[in-house]
């Protein structure tokens, strides 16, 4: 058994009273919020009678700035509007996943068309081992490169992303793909219980190339309402951690805490509750049991929020001092990752995982103007950071390791026009890489058409799994 967890719960606490588990909180509560409370908000800076924002007295003084009552209106607006529209979204995506895999289910667009004229068409089962998300839909290599091997310099990199794009889809396709075509054990393909949405909302798989275990933490499938309200909730936590010098206070995103396995009125106690399964607690379960054989060792990875769910994941098992996993920690691999906490979670990070020459072996991968990595906004309004080097790539795929990302927090007016420009190069891109590079770097009509956001939302189309697939297959970066 592990040492005592410094984030035990406290006896007599119930889910009423979640938030006076931690020394500072804020939480936010979209369902007791109308839009005329909201409108309220913007034009006062009274928030002591606003039962929508949940925090102590003293920290009610610092949401009196504009700014920091704007973010929490944007916040609690969004979230209200995914909720609104939840079946609407899931039913888009339900439809539009049908129809992309309309195709590949009838043998090809010729064949399907021949069996709508005699009315033989085949409808796709979304328990297929061939059925591909929305996801799979934008980048359909599934089949690794064979030009890069185990123990190769660049292979742990980009088997992370092939298992970051590969978490979004069903257990059939993930088993059939890990097992048959990339001759590997798959461990684990699973939902996990999210205790504050009330469903099995996080999705993770698990599996073992020869001595070297992969988990992987899915990211936000473009269509699950309750997953983008678990990336855009502001709500913060602060814990009070076992630092070298006493105790340490850090701030975390609760979105992804409770995606992870925070428990409603325990925290993060050493054993889950009894009949639900929770992402954090069955991963280091399954973990403990593989890497008692010899040599083992362990990479966790994730795209957008998985990449989260990823780094946050070792961070909870810094924090129950999870050290016979830890030393077999082989790197943390991070692709289009958003800011998990505040500075002081960062400082903490560094200190608790490291390797030989105290290295973190944490990688975060940045793609040219990829939105994602650039929220929630870096800055003084809720104080959230990115800790350690950011492996950033151009739209060359050339790359280098830099403090922070270019454009920070994605909003300098001055950056509007060359994300533009990116969109357009990223867009001609499409049809000259299959000519230089290969028929294997051929993109999708359906990503040619995500790719056109990206001339109207810059930054957005920058996010897909394609471009960090690439950028790990071609991508040039210093030693680092």
């Amino acid at each position: 058994m592990p040492p005592s967890s410094p984030l035990l719960s406290k006896p007599g606490m119930g889910c009423e009273d979640d938030a006076q588990l931690y020394s500072n909180y804020l939480v936010l509560d979209p369902k007791r919020a109308g839009f005329l409370d909201l409108a309220r908000l913007l034009l006062s800076d009274d928030v002591s009678e606003r039962t929508y924002i949940q925090c102590p007295e003293t920290y009610k003084d610092e949401l009196r700035e504009f700014w920091r009552r704007w973010v929490i209106v944007i916040s609690i607006v969004a979230q209200k509007l995914l909720h609104l529209f939840k079946g609407m979204l899931g039913w888009l995506g339900n439809a539009l996943e049908c129809c992309l895999n309309l195709p590949s289910t009838n043998g090809g667009f010729l064949k399907l068309i021949t069996n709508s004229l005699t009315g033989n068409v085949e409808w796709p089962t979304r328990d297929s081992p061939t059925f591909a998300s929305v996801v799979g839909n934008l980048d359909q290599r599934v089949d690794l490169d064979g030009q890069l091997k185990h123990g190769d310099a660049g292979y742990n990199a980009y088997l992370s992303m092939m298992a970051a794009k590969l978490s979004y889809e069903n257990d059939s396709f993930v088993e059939t793909t890990i097992r048959n075509r990339w001759k590997m054990e798959p461990l684990l393909g699973s939902d996990f219980w999210n205790d504050y949405q009330e469903q099995p909302s996080t999705r993770a798989i698990m599996f073992k190339d020869g001595d070297l275990i992969v988990v992987a933490f899915r990211g936000t499938p473009p269509f699950d309402a309750d997953a983008w309200c678990t990336d855009i909730d502001l709500s913060l936590y602060e814990l009070e951690l076992e630092g070298e010098g006493g105790p340490e206070r850090v701030s975390i995103h609760s979105g992804f805490m409770k995606a992870l396995g925070l428990q409603k009125g325990r925290r993060w106690p050493e054993a889950p509750n009894e009949g639900k399964t929770y992402a954090y607690y069955k991963i280091k379960e399954i973990l403990r049991k593989q890497l008692k054989e010899g040599g083992a060792k362990f990479i966790v990875t994730g795209h957008s929020l998985g990449g989260a769910l990823a780094i946050l994941f070792v961070g909870v098992l810094c924090m129950h001092k999870e050290d016979s996993i830890l030393e077999r920690l082989d790197g943390v691999y991070t692709f289009g990752q958003p800011r998990v906490g505040d500075e002081r979670f960062g400082e903490y990070m560094k200190r608790k995982i490291h390797c030989e020459g105290n290295a973190l072996p944490y990688y975060r991968y940045v793609y040219s103007s990829d939105l994602v990595p650039r929220l929630p906004r870096d800055g003084n309004v809720f104080g959230f950071k990115h800790f350690g080097p950011c492996l950033y790539f151009n739209s060359l795929y050339k790359g280098k390791v830099l403090d922070e990302e270019p454009n920070k927090n994605s909003s300098s007016l001055l950056w509007y026009i060359p994300n533009i420009m990116i969109a357009i190069w990223e867009l001609v891109r499409g049809f000259i890489m299959p000519c230089v590079k290969g028929p294997s770097y051929r993109e999708s009509l359906f990503l040619v058409l995500f790719r056109m956001i990206g001339l109207v939302i810059p930054g957005l189309s920058a996010h897909s799994p394609q471009d960090y697939v690439n950028l790990t297959r071609l991508g040039s970066l210093p030693s680092y």
